[in-house]
């Protein structure tokens, strides 16, 4: 079996890393220095920079001017972008036009792909529920009205909100069916409360009392939602490994300058058996993400559902982040915590990506229904 990225997954990660260089992890204010988001707006400058390097438009079919790559070359772009904690919404926007050219009609794939690959229309999706807890499409109930769609509910922590033209939000019909509604933030019935996410960044909220959508914005086919939640959350275990590589790393240059006794602590025994432990975190990170990946890209049978792969991805992302950050803290002293160092920023991303679509715990009561659902052996 051959596991090694395609020539088109590489260039992709390829000309994501040239991108990213010119990226600063703490051009924004620290979260620890603000009372509220570190900034109003994305980073407008890097969205136009992606979307010259055709970034934003991987996943798309070339007829909309995309790359026609799969969800392994947009993990590889995600892994590249957490490193300097690129503060765009590429995740979000991403996913979001590929479950529309996956189950939406002619007609909206037209209108919505060419423009979001340019970088010209932003999407985000609503995938946290009203409460973070909750499956999101039981969050908002959606009711056929004539030839639209009346929408009613609440979810919290949407990101990029105050940045998107649209937001795709996943709702639950009279007949227990999932959709997915285009909801322009600013149109009638939709409120905006600004909440903010322990990386600092601005999120939203969104209130929705009757609010009215068009019959061509509602994606009724069956089973999108459910793929679009997957490419979410396995986006996210891509995020999570990009930030515990860069940590590690930052970690080890600093215990091999760091000396005690006239020694680095690098070459103490307490301290390598750590960095250890959580190079093989990393490493378990990566292989259960590109599982998961591959049975998004691929479609391809298993033992259980592709859900299976993404639940036992995020557990590791979860819980390996976290574990790459603490002790990185630890193995940094006193100035792991100091302000003017880069790292707590990579701490509050981390917990943020740690709770992001579920925790661990909620992934592994997932996967134990799954489990129940489809025996094994």
């Amino acid at each position: 079996m051959d596991f090694t990225f395609t020539e088109e997954q590489l260039a992709a990660a390829e000309a994501a890393r040239g991108v990213f260089a010119a990226v600063a992890p703490d051009a924004v204010p620290s979260p620890a220095l603000t009372t509220g988001a570190v900034a109003e707006h994305f980073d407008r400058e890097l969205w136009d920079t992606l979307a010259g390097a055709d970034l934003l438009s991987l996943l798309s079919a070339e007829e909309y001017g995309g790359a026609s790559l799969d969800a392994i070359a947009l993990c590889l772009v995600l892994r590249e972008s957490a490193k300097v904690l690129a503060r765009v919404p590429l995740l979000e926007n991403s996913a979001a036009m590929a479950a529309v050219q996956a189950y939406g009609d002619t007609e909206l794939r037209d209108r919505l792909l060419a423009p979001a690959g340019r970088g010209e229309l932003v999407l985000t999706v609503a995938a946290s529920g009203r409460t973070g807890h909750d499956p999101a499409e039981l969050a908002v109930t959606a009711r056929r009205d004539g030839d639209g769609w009346v929408l009613d509910g609440v979810q919290t922590a949407v990101p990029w909100v105050y940045d998107a033209g649209l937001v795709l939000v996943p709702a639950h019909t009279d007949g227990d069916r999932s959709v997915l509604a285009l909801v322009a933030p600013s149109g009638d019935g939709v409120t905006l409360a600004e909440q903010v996410s322990t990386s600092g960044e601005r999120l939203g909220e969104l209130r929705l009392e009757s609010a009215r959508v068009a019959g061509p914005d509602v994606v009724t086919a069956r089973g999108a939602w459910e793929w679009l939640r997957e490419l979410l959350a396995t986006g996210t275990c891509a995020l999570a490994l990009g930030v515990g590589e860069r940590v590690l790393q930052m970690t080890s240059g600093y215990t091999g300058k760091r000396e005690q006794f006239g020694h680095p602590v690098a070459t103490f025994q307490a301290v390598a058996v750590q960095a250890a432990d959580r190079y093989i975190d990393l490493r378990a990170m990566e292989a259960t993400l590109w599982q998961a990946a591959w049975r998004i890209a691929s479609g391809a049978a298993g033992a259980l559902p592709a859900a299976g792969d993404v639940a036992v991805a995020k557990i590791w992302a979860a819980e390996g982040v976290r574990r790459v950050v603490q002790t990185a803290q630890h193995l940094h002293g006193g100035f792991g915590a100091d302000t003017d160092y880069v790292l707590h920023r990579y701490h509050a991303w981390a917990k943020h990506l740690e709770l992001a679509l579920g925790s661990a715990a909620a992934h592994e009561e997932a996967l134990g229904d799954l489990l129940a659902a489809h025996p094994l052996g």
